[in-house]
């Protein structure tokens, strides 16, 4: 799996990703998913896994940058979807991964509501507490990671809160199209009808945990080849802990339901003017073979983007932190290491 040439970027004038050259863990392991407890967020609480930083993987500690960074997962997704990424880039940052209200082991809002502002506001809120986090980089803004709804969240939140966010990620971000993918079931598509979203409950609660786990996997893989045995068993368990959740199914329904009506905003709530206005330095992510969000839109986002610069995975889905962690790494740490460097040149401000 490697990087697409650069004249797939360069026939759109849109700026290639470097990557960096830092030493790297080795990838041959699979770490089990990392810890973590729950946060106090508005309307109530959210699980975060924390990563904690390492150093540079060459054991070079002294004077070793060490910053911070959220992971935010996309629709269906979890915490866990950062495990290998995290470990990779613990190198430099200490890492939170949160999972989104009624994701994951996260509760719903006492509300019970989906909506891309809720989600956003979960976001904002984490973003706060390890802004405020005691220790090594107290006080600095945040390194924003966000796969899918969670890129999505990851934009509105840049846009509308830059002073929290140091460089923004986007891995495959679900931004507003106006035409529905062919992967995306009936069930789902039952979601686009009013009246209806209580049918797409229960058709989706009757599939079994690991006919699940297939049909995620040949959505968003493009190699499932590729997927480590222990990846497979972790998330056939994670399903089956979601299948004795009540609120799994509605949490995932409504929140699809709220992603949909969020494209349909106009004016300084819509994605596409949001990116238009972010301030941090921006890297988008995508894989040439994600089948939930054209490829397409890869370089128009990146060359809607102020700051923007684009890295095209060959032979990759939707989630590229999971099936190509290294090579998304090593464009997220260049990323780091390009603010890091402008950062050092500004003047101090008086």
């Amino acid at each position: 799996m490697t990087q697409a040439p650069d004249t797939t970027t360069a026939a759109v004038g849109v700026r290639t990703a470097r990557m960096s050259s830092a030493p790297l863990p080795s990838v041959a392991d699979v770490p089990p998913p990392w810890p973590g407890g729950p946060v106090l967020v508005r309307g109530g609480e959210v699980f975060v896994r924390r990563t904690p930083w390492t150093g540079p993987a060459d054991g070079a500690g002294d004077g070793a940058a060490r910053e911070r960074a959220l992971y935010v997962h996309g629709l269906g997704g979890a915490s866990t979807n950062w495990t290998d990424l995290a470990a990779l880039l613990a190198v430099r940052f200490d890492g939170w991964a949160l999972d989104l209200p009624g994701f994951g082991r996260s509760h719903p809002r006492a509300r019970g509501s989906y909506s891309m502002r809720g989600h956003v506001a979960a976001v904002v809120d984490v973003l706060e507490r390890i802004v405020a986090e005691p220790g090594e980089a107290a006080g600095r803004p945040v390194h924003l990671v966000g796969n899918s709804l969670g890129g999505l969240a990851a934009l509105v939140v840049s846009a509308r809160r830059p002073d929290l966010v140091a460089s923004l990620t986007l891995i495959s971000p679900a931004m507003p199209v106006y035409r529905v993918p062919p992967a995306f079931s009936r069930t789902l598509m039952l979601l686009l009808l009013p009246g209806v979203p209580t049918i797409a409950d229960r058709r989706m609660a009757a599939v079994p945990p690991e006919q699940q786990v297939r049909g995620m996997v040949q959505m968003c893989f493009g190699d499932p080849r590729r997927i480590p045995r222990a990846r497979l068993q972790q998330a056939l368990e994670e399903m089956r802990e979601r299948a004795g959740q009540p609120w799994a199914v509605r949490a995932l329904t409504r929140s699809m339901r709220g992603l949909i009506t969020s494209y349909l905003r106009v004016g300084p709530a819509n994605a596409w003017r949001a990116a238009h206005s972010l301030r941090p330095p921006t890297l988008v992510v995508w894989g040439d073979r994600d089948r939930l969000v054209d490829p397409a839109l890869a370089p128009r986002l990146t060359a809607a983007v102020p700051d923007g610069r684009l890295l095209l995975l060959e032979g990759v889905g939707h989630v590229a932190m999971m099936e190509a962690p290294e090579p998304t790494a090593r464009a997220v740490l260049a990323l780091a290491e390009d603010v890091a460097a402008t950062s050092a040149r500004e003047p101090l401000a008086d």
